[in-house]
């Protein structure tokens, strides 16, 4: 599944018609017949239901929409907010048919008005404005859309809730906050941004027959479970432990002494074939009493923190992951700048990302992919700019920082982005709010270790990895643990269910 700015939506659109010969009006019948599918899931037969409609292609699809609600016996009835002036092409030609089929369609500008329909209305499908929205909403839509938010009907939007911007970046809006969403073709990039994604509510998406030949040049994609389950290796009967990989966790200290056990284990319970862990010799009792399979090897410490004195045998390893319980004393960047200068595939995570600031400009010169796992926190101090800005834009600085410094950035949160060094990008919706937890980022570090050292991509890798964290989250959430008590040692556990739910090994 794709996500998609305005422009790229828009630009699809136009080569479907104009180039490819498909004509507006049936691309317009098209998607406003499948979202009435989908809003017809949802309502009955009994509810008044109003559309409320403006002029373009969002109008346009609400005329449609209200002409399939009628014509399958539901009380529908169209309130256009805009001027007869304003309809026009595609939009007029189905408000017509509409109207010939029946329909009733009550011209208003006024908030007075459009109060007692609100308030006498069970359902309204929010069809006033689209992908074009920009900048705050002027009077009287303004009014408009705070009578609809405040009022008591079930409220579901036509592609996009309206008023809200499709692309990210844009802080200052005002837009209807739907209970659901039924989205055209691809979901927009507001959709999986922090401050902007709760106002689709529950949405879902329906496609409306654009030729996959004008998708050709997207770069963003949510992960599914479709794509977990097509791109996750199979293994053979006749493998051995070597050929998953053997890893390397470089960490911890006295006051952390989980962190590395946490990592090394779930690196292990992924599938890694040999797991070491490194680090100060007083820390490695605790480590082997939770993760026994693992090997360790003991590092320089001063006063159980690791000081950097110790030359780490990199060569040995096909990939290291390095960070978590690293803490930020200056002696400990001396591994850091070990690992950078090493030659296998390299995850850089927690302390290891503070201490990898000064050194970015040198990974732009190593031959083996390294991947970065920052916070919204983190990453804000890898670019110098507020947390706020970032989530604002979170797609634009991801890409533009993973190529500038040809890495692969894995952006954790609530939508959690994946950024490979050419700017293309993946988003994994997996995951639930018991993973808010100390440890589930040194859980998933685990995790995208085992992942790339398996024979697929490393953007692939990266996708499964954080796929397989926030499913074992969602399975354990199902069956055993609430969103309260879950902890990273539980999603761990919950491997094993991911694993078991798709049937990756047929």
């Amino acid at each position: 599944m794709y996500i998609v700015t305005a422009e790229e939506m828009y630009d699809m659109d136009q080569e479907a018609i104009h180039e490819i010969g498909i004509d507006g009006k049936l691309l317009m019948e098209n998607a406003g017949r499948a979202m009435s599918d989908k809003i017809e899931a949802s309502v009955r037969k009994t509810d008044r239901i109003r559309i409320f409609a403006g002029g373009g292609n969002n109008g346009g699809d609400g005329f449609v929409i209200a002409r399939t609600l009628l014509n399958n016996g539901y009380d529908a009835a169209v309130v256009q907010v805009v001027p007869d002036k304003k309809i026009a092409g595609d939009c007029l030609f189905h408000k017509n048919l509409f109207i010939r089929c029946g329909g009733e369609v009550l011209v208003s500008r006024e908030a007075s008005e459009i109060e007692v329909i609100v308030e006498e209305a069970d359902v309204i499908v929010d069809a006033i404005l689209g992908i074009g929205t920009k900048g705050v909403l002027r009077e009287p839509l303004d009014e408009m859309v705070t009578i609809m938010n405040e009022s008591a009907a079930f409220i579901i939007s036509a592609d996009m809730p309206s008023g809200l911007p499709a692309n990210e970046g844009m802080g200052d809006f005002q837009a209807v906050q739907a209970d659901e969403t039924v989205i055209a073709g691809f979901p927009k990039m507001s959709a999986f941004l922090e401050s902007t994604a709760p106002y689709y509510g529950e949405w879902t998406t329906v496609s409306f027959g654009l030729p996959m030949v004008v998708t050709k040049n997207l770069q963003r994609r949510v992960w599914t479970q479709e794509d977990f389950q097509e791109r996750m290796p199979k293994r053979k009967p006749n493998v051995h432990k070597g050929q998953h990989g053997r890893g390397l966790v470089i960490g911890g200290n006295t006051e952390m002494p989980g962190s590395i056990a946490m990592t090394a284990k779930a690196a292990l319970r992924t599938g890694a074939g040999l797991v070491t862990a490194a680090t100060a010799k007083n820390v490695i009792p605790t480590a082997a009493s939770h993760c026994m399979e693992a090997t360790y090897l003991t590092l320089d410490d001063t006063d159980g923190y690791l000081n950097g004195h110790t030359t780490i045998p990199f060569d040995d390893y096909d990939a290291a992951v390095i960070g978590m319980g690293l803490g930020r004393h200056a002696e400990a960047g001396k591994l850091v700048q070990q690992a950078v200068e090493a030659a296998c595939s390299l995850i850089v995570d927690a302390d290891g990302l503070y201490h990898l600031k000064p050194l970015l400009n040198r990974l732009r010169h190593r031959t083996q992919p390294v991947v970065l796992t920052p916070h919204p926190g983190e990453m804000s101090m890898l670019l110098d700019i507020s947390v706020q800005e970032l989530l604002q834009s979170p797609f634009a600085y991801a890409k533009t920082f993973a190529k500038n410094y040809q890495v692969y950035v894995v952006l954790k949160g609530m939508f959690t982005i994946i950024t490979t060094p050419e700017g293309g990008q993946t988003v994994n919706t997996a995951g639930n709010q018991g993973l808010a937890k100390g440890g589930s980022g040194d859980v998933l570090s685990g995790i995208m270790l085992a992942m790339i050292m398996q024979r697929q991509t490393v953007t692939d890798a990266l996708s499964n990895a954080c796929f397989v964290h926030g499913k074992a989250a969602e399975c354990l959430i199902d069956e055993t643990h609430s969103f309260y008590d879950l902890m990273a040692s539980d999603v761990i556990e919950g491997i094993p269910k991911v694993y078991r739910t798709f049937p990756v090994n047929q």
